[in-house]
């Protein structure tokens, strides 16, 4: 399937190997469980979730990695627990497929992206780190 065919994420993961699927979809549970009221579409090519029409995470799969996109401020907050994962850029990480992904450490970052396009920017929060 061309890439710019893909127009849902359950197209997305179909073109994946079972291996990267199944992380993608632990994902993908995490982030719907965790903000069941974002919307889910296909932005940049790669599943993203909206809160809001603003952008909350996106991830996508690659040959050794997931990429976890939390935006710039997601990373930030949580980056001393994120410090063990290579990061590239100022709202990237990788979550490499030798690993077990941190699904906990994924659902605050959600949590707290929630909270922070809810509008809370600037306040104290008890979800951040």
């Amino acid at each position: 399937m061309k890439e710019a065919e893909i127009k849902t994420v359950d197209e997305y993961l179909a073109a994946f190997s079972d291996e990267i699927r199944v992380l993608l979809e632990q994902i993908r549970a995490t982030v719907r469980q965790t903000a069941p009221e974002a919307t889910e579409s296909i932005t940049f090519q790669m599943p993203t979730y909206k809160l809001k029409g603003k952008p909350l995470v996106y991830f996508a799969g690659y040959k050794r990695h997931i990429g976890f996109y939390p935006i710039p401020s997601g990373i930030e907050a949580f980056k001393e627990e994120l410090a063990d994962y290579k990061q590239s850029g100022k709202g990237t990480v990788q979550f490499p497929h030798t690993k077990p992904l941190p699904l906990d450490l994924i659902r605050r970052i959600v949590e707290f992206r929630v909270w922070e396009v809810s509008g809370n920017q600037g306040k104290s929060s008890e979800l951040s780190p």
